[in-house]
Formats: C-alpha cells, sequence, structure tokens
C-alpha cells in the first residue's frame, strides 16, 4: 500500500470517529430535552392537581358552611314522599337553602344521616348542614303552611315593622301602631312579662313603651291571628332571650330599659362582637362620668331620619333622645336589639377608652382615650 493511501484510510477513520462522536452527543442533548420536557409536563400536572384540590377544597368547605349566615328569611320547602337523599339535596338547591347538592349528599352520607321525612318544612339560607339534617329528622308538617311570615330584622324600629307588616299583610301601619300603644293591652303584657316589661312601662317621655322589646326573628302570621297575637309573640321571644340575663341586670343596678336602651345603640354602631363589646364599654366610661352619651343613632331616632352622617344643626334637635344634649340613658331603646348587642352590653370589655369612629370605607373602628387622638383618628379616616 502506498503512503498516499494510508493517508486516506487514517483520514477516514477519523472521519468515521467524529461523526460516531457526534452522534452519541446529539442522542445525549435528545434524552436531555426529553427529559426537561417530561419532568415540565410532570411538574405542570402537579401544579394543576394541587391547585384543583385546593380550589376543590375551599369549594368543599364553603359547601359546608350556611349559604348566608345574615339572611334568615325562612322558606317554604316540601319535601315529596318518597325522596331520596340526593332527591331532597337538590331540592335544598334549587330552593336557595345549600349551596352545593352534590355536598350535601356526600355530608349526608358520610355522617351515616338517616330517616329523613316527607312533609312541610321552613328552611333559612343561614342555617347549618346540622340544623337542616336535625329537621329533616324530626320531620315536617302534612300540610304546608298557609299564612304568611314577618321579619323583624336585627336594629330595626317599630314604626319600620309597621312598615313591614303593611307590605306583608292586610293590616296597615296605623292597625299595628294602634295596638302596640293599647293601653289594656300594655298592661296585659306587663302582667304577663314583669321582669321584661316593668322598666319600660315606667319610663317617660319614650315613642313607644315596647321599642327595644320586640325580637328580631322571623315570624308566623297565620290568617287566624290577631296583631296583639303576633306582637306577643315577639315580646315572649325577647323574655326568652332575657330570662338568663335577669339576675345580672339586677345585681348591677340597672333596668332592662337601661341594659336594652345601650343594646340598641351598640347594635347600629358596631358590627363584629368584638366591637360591639368595646363601644358598650365606651358607653358605661361616659355614663360613669356623666358625660353625654354622644351617639349618633339616637339622634337620628329622633329626628326619625335615616342618613350616613349628621350635621351640626342635627346635634341640636330639641328631643330628649338628643343624647349629645342630655347624659344619661335617655328615654329608652331606638330598635329591637339582636341576641349579640344584648350579649355585648351586658359582657362589656373594659378599657380606658372614650371615644370611637368608624372608617366607613373600611368598617374599622379606631378607639381613642382622649380628645385629641379622636381628632387625629377624624382627620385621617373621616374628614
Amino acid at each position: 500500500m502506498s503512503k498516499r493511501n494510508k493517508n486516506n484510510q487514517t483520514k477516514n477513520t477519523k472521519e468515521v470517529k467524529i461523526d460516531l462522536t457526534s452522534n452519541v452527543s446529539e442522542r445525549q442533548k435528545e434524552k436531555s430535552l426529553v427529559k426537561k420536557i417530561v419532568l415540565s409536563i410532570l411538574a405542570a400536572f402537579i401544579i394543576l392537581l394541587i391547585l384543583f384540590g385546593l380550589i376543590g377544597y375551599q369549594y368543599v368547605t364553603t359547601s359546608l358552611e350556611p349559604l348566608d349566615t345574615e339572611n334568615k328569611t325562612e322558606v317554604a320547602v316540601e319535601i315529596p314522599t318518597g325522596s331520596s337523599s340526593k332527591d331532597i339535596a337538590q331540592i335544598l338547591q334549587d330552593n336557595g337553602i345549600i349551596k352545593s347538592a352534590i355536598v350535601f349528599s356526600y355530608y349526608v352520607r358520610m355522617n351515616n344521616e338517616t330517616d329523613f321525612q316527607a312533609g312541610n318544612y321552613a328552611f333559612s339560607p343561614s342555617m347549618s348542614l346540622d340544623s337542616i339534617v336535625d329537621q329533616l329528622q324530626e320531620g315536617g308538617t302534612a300540610e304546608s303552611y298557609q299564612g304568611i311570615k314577618i321579619l323583624v330584622k336585627e336594629g330595626t324600629s317599630i314604626d319600620q315593622i309597621g312598615d313591614t307588616i303593611a307590605e306583608s299583610s292586610e293590616y296597615t301601619k296605623e292597625n299595628f301602631l294602634t295596638a302596640i300603644q293599647n293601653e289594656v293591652f300594655l298592661t296585659d303584657m306587663q302582667t304577663k312579662y314583669p321582669e321584661l316589661l316593668t322598666s319600660a312601662l315606667e319610663a317617660e317621655d319614650t315613642r313607644y313603651r315596647l321599642e327595644g322589646y320586640l325580637f328580631p326573628a322571623t315570624y308566623d302570621f297565620p290568617e287566624e291571628m290577631t296583631l296583639e297575637e303576633l306582637i306577643e309573640n315577639m315580646i315572649s321571644r325577647m323574655d326568652e332571650e332575657m330570662t338568663g340575663f335577669y339576675p345580672e341586670i339586677k345585681e348591677s343596678n340597672r333596668t332592662v330599659q337601661d341594659i336594652l336602651t345601650i343594646a340598641s345603640l351598640v347594635e347600629r354602631e358596631g358590627f363584629t362582637l368584638e366591637d360591639r363589646k368595646k363601644i358598650a364599654g365606651v358607653f358605661y366610661n361616659r355614663l360613669a362620668i356623666d358625660m353625654p352619651l354622644q351617639t349618633d343613632i339616637a339622634v337620628l331616632y329622633a329626628l326619625d331620619e335615616h342618613k350616613e352622617y349628621i350635621s351640626n344643626k342635627d346635634v341640636s334637635v330639641d328631643s330628649p333622645y338628643n343624647l349629645y344634649v342630655h347624659p344619661g340613658f335617655g328615654p329608652g331603646p331606638v330598635n329591637s336589639p339582636s341576641a349579640d348587642a344584648i350579649k355585648a352590653t351586658l359582657q362589656p370589655t373594659e378599657s380606658e377608652y372614650m371615644y370611637f369612629l368608624a372608617d366607613m370605607e373600611t368598617g374599622k373602628i379606631y378607639y381613642a382615650e382622649t380628645y385629641e387622638q379622636h381628632l387625629e383618628y377624624k382627620a385621617e379616616y373621616v374628614d
């Protein structure tokens, strides 16, 4: 073999080696790329699984809670004979009582809840699943409810309750106001509920002596029921709510009228139980030094108006309900307080706070021990 041929053979061998090395490198790159793609897909899949899991968890969690804790309006619901748990769940969802029929069905199955009864029920969106299940197991009525229902909202006044009755029934507001001020009726109610009503009927300068004593709830008002019977049901509910507190009120040297007055103010001044307790504490601090309560809620009641802010002219209104001018508790309650507001009034938070104001945009309440600090908060969050 000539030298030239040897050189060519060596060159070809090198080219083959280079090609083999290049192919191995490309395959390694391809494997690395495939591995990255697979890992990326797996990572994306895992992220999606986690995301869907979180969404599912949130959905189930919210579905287990009452649909709307603020909406206590009762809805008439009929459960037909032979309805399965799945059927009942769908009926409840269709009537706006629960959020998810599927979650309710699983909840019933997981807790081994059975023995649901057919019948006619009154459910509200504020009810928990446990309460709904309990009611379904107790059973409904054979016949659907033929009357109407009257909703007394928390923090509403007697005038507003009269408007509700006029809108919902054949009675006028004047019929309601006449019944609620009837002397014979009031005396009868005091005889039946002396612990609740004695201080109310002894009070002076009140617009309505039963203001604050009609407990906020939903009431059946069948055709055969009179206005007086409906009003007594509202008074009876308030007496039930207050029964456990009567000994505590006596020990405090305050009257039921005093407590419900503060509770009616607290009801409208604060929204959470924590804030209501603090606000009640502020009012008691003011009362302790004979400082006027200075609450807009009472002034608005005096004016018989509903607005967000009051003016300097408003706070000079000539009325015993003007608690910017008159010290003490005033004549009496200005609305029907909730159980939470009553509880806050009886269990106030002790503090040195003398002032408070609310940021109307956020709802947050700022408390101050001095008037100077109060003015700083006012300039920052209100003006």
